[in-house]
């Protein structure tokens, strides 16, 4: 599965709403899976949009066709996009599905690791970071994904902000500590994004 990960500024919040409406369009696009997105709750004017793909064959094939059809309603509505594609690795819990509906926030922790050190960054995931996020009250589902120059996205999603932020403050600085995150991870940045049930196809 590929994940496609869609960030940036809005600049005619009206306007680029009305435009995200119109991605319902995706539906019946040969190989697409689903997508959703929503509001940071860090920067006001950002917004996430995940969408997933069972392959990048089917993902390539949309955007020579149907794409710029379906982007035209939100031209102008905003700057500063940028665009990430990732290859499913692993489940965070079991059974991965690009559904939204019974989350609320969802956290996406993009990181960029030492070349010496990715199979040790993917294996603390598996081993670390999977069983303590599945066994945390309010998590619901979540992805590890790969994109090439050693980047990874950990994609998890909560049933609620207070869910994730007792996550966060219960074991966030502890399991950091013992997967030796600072020794693996180069850069990272991530948000967590208030999904908008209306944006979800």
């Amino acid at each position: 599965m590929l994940v496609k990960w869609i960030r940036c500024t809005v600049v005619d919040r009206r306007g680029f709403e009305r435009g995200q409406r119109k991605w319902a369009g995706l539906l019946g696009e040969p190989g697409f899976r689903g997508q959703g997105g929503g509001w940071s709750r860090r920067r006001p004017d950002t917004v996430h949009v995940i969408s997933f793909w069972e392959s990048r064959a089917f993902y390539d094939s949309f955007m020579a066709r149907s794409h710029d059809r379906l982007h035209a309603a939100q031209a102008g509505t905003y700057k500063d996009l940028q665009v990430k594609l990732f290859d499913h690795r692993f489940d965070v819990k079991t059974g991965f599905e690009p559904h939204f509906t019974d989350a609320d926030v969802v956290r996406l922790a993009h990181c960029t690791v030492r070349e010496e050190r990715v199979e040790h960054f993917a294996l603390v995931q598996e081993k670390i970071w999977n069983p303590a996020m599945a066994g945390s009250p309010g998590m619901v589902r979540g992805l590890f994904g790969e994109a090439p120059g050693h980047e990874f996205l950990v994609l998890s999603m909560w049933q609620s902000t207070a869910e994730y932020g007792k996550y966060q403050v219960e074991r966030v600085e502890r399991l950091t500590l013992r997967a030796q995150t600072e020794a693996d991870v180069a850069a990272l940045n991530g948000d967590v994004v208030q999904l908008e049930p209306s944006w979800t196809v």
